[in-house]
């Protein structure tokens, strides 16, 4: 079992000093017998962790939560002040932008440089230094000092020369995010094969998506400690509920002496529904001021569903409660894949829709109807109400969140398979040239 083992870290500890001013740094030096004029900031406490060879590890969690801290006592940059760490193979590492690299050495000087120090030998890097100057694509600059490049050559090159070194253990934190699309779409793609090869991947971004897709498992990191490590979608929910949590005033039910009146006799629902607050039970985050009473996926008849058939007509009905009059309220879906991945998103302002108001006491009806051209496979549907408080920085106060309200399936044709998450309508034409170089259409109208 241990020859399974990547990583193993135990009680890992990281205490730096800080001082108020710099003069308190120098007198604490000078008179080491005097009382002290710095105090204790635990970057890391007592974690301790195991990570299995070929396993895809995300860590996530607010700046200044320990996540790059702790991949680089792994890396060797930082060390600890206390606990114990094993590593258990090559490690490649892309932290900080240009770290490793010898600013005033050329491209390819650097390339060779890098190989050599994780262990590899002349001979192998010049087998694979085309590959890598292809793979970085930074043109003639690969023979100019890294001191010319860019903050995105910095990440090409970096990323190149780590993901052909044949690590055992490939750490990626943040370096990703300067880079353009196609080259962030080469990376994911390239760690995609590297994690069929077997290779242990440490993850750090704040791009939850990335997280999703790439991680099977997930560490959620408060202050320096561990929080929460499983399952990379259940990181990522508890994630996201403590950022809300941490903005705004929670409430777990309702105002002492109120109940949920319910939707009036002769409607739809004559109460909250008992499946959707089970459903809703897990890691709801409410204010009190107003709340879902319900959340369905129905067919056109009116009938739930727990299946639904690729390119079938839906609606998502949401059942609300008002508990305080709210001038501005939106509305949101979320629909996410099995795995985590966010399929669908929409809400009241991508909708083109106005701002809604709801009076205290009073019950609505929101329905979204819509084809479900999906992929086949399993899915969670979100439900989320808000109201506005600052548009410019996208802030807003969470009356009712449900991160999971609704499952389904999605079954397809066998005969109309689809490659990609979601499928949309598309108007096609197919048109020739004539003998005489006019344009026929023969396709399409």
């Amino acid at each position: 079992m241990a020859d399974d083992i990547a990583i193993e870290i135990k009680e890992l500890t990281k205490v730096y000093r800080l001082y108020d001013r710099p003069v308190d740094r120098l007198k604490e030096a000078l008179l080491p017998f005097h009382r002290r004029y710095s105090r204790d900031f635990y970057a890391l406490r007592d974690v301790s962790l195991s990570i299995r060879r070929g396993e895809t590890v995300g860590f996530i969690g607010r700046n200044g939560a320990g996540k790059s801290t702790l991949l680089k006592i792994i890396t060797g940059v930082l060390t600890p002040t206390g606990g114990t760490i094993k590593v258990h193979g090559r490690i490649a590492s892309l932290l900080e932008l240009g770290a490793g690299f010898n600013p005033e050495m050329t491209g390819i000087e650097n390339i060779y440089m890098n190989g050599i120090v994780m262990g590899m030998s002349r001979e192998m890097m010049d087998e694979k230094l085309e590959d890598i100057i292809a793979f970085a694509d930074i043109g003639d600059f690969i023979h100019q000092p890294v001191k010319m490049y860019s903050s995105g050559m910095f990440a090409r090159l970096a990323f190149a020369v780590n993901a052909f070194v044949e690590p055992d253990i490939l750490i990626v934190d943040e370096a990703l995010s300067v880079g353009d699309a196609f080259f962030q779409a080469k990376c994911i793609d390239r760690m995609k094969h590297m994690l069929d090869d077997g290779v242990t991947v440490l993850f750090v971004s704040h791009d939850i998506g990335a997280v999703r897709s790439l991680c099977q498992r997930g560490i959620f990191m408060v202050h320096g400690q561990v929080v929460f490590d499983g399952p990379s979608k259940e990181a990522v929910e508890k994630y996201f509920a403590a950022r809300v949590r941490s903005e705004q005033t929670v409430v777990e039910a309702l105002p002492d002496g109120e109940e949920s009146a319910g939707i009036p006799e002769g409607g739809i629902w004559h109460g909250p529904n008992e499946q959707f607050l089970k459903n809703a039970a897990y890691d709801r985050t409410q204010n009190g001021k107003a709340e879902f009473l319900n959340v369905q996926l129905l067919d056109e008849r009116g009938r739930e569903l727990p299946q639904v058939e690729n390119g079938q007509k839906v609606c998502l009905r949401f059942a609300i409660q008002a508990h305080e009059d709210i001038p501005l309220v939106g509305f949101a879906y979320h629909i996410r894949s099995a795995n985590g991945v966010e399929a669908v998103y929409s809400d009241t302002g991508v909708d083109n829709l106005p701002m809604f108001s709801l009076k205290a006491g009073g019950c609505y009806i929101l329905e979204w109807k819509f084809c479900m051209d999906l992929q086949e496979g399993s899915y969670n549907v979100a439900a989320c109400m808000s109201i506005p408080l600052d548009v410019t920085v996208a802030k807003v106060d969470f009356c009712d969140f449900v991160p999971c309200a609704v499952q389904f399936s999605v079954v397809t044709d066998p005969q109309r398979h689809l490659y990609g998450y979601v499928h949309w309508h598309n108007d096609v034409t197919i048109s020739r040239f004539t003998e005489n170089g006019r344009m026929e259409r023969i396709v399409g109208t």
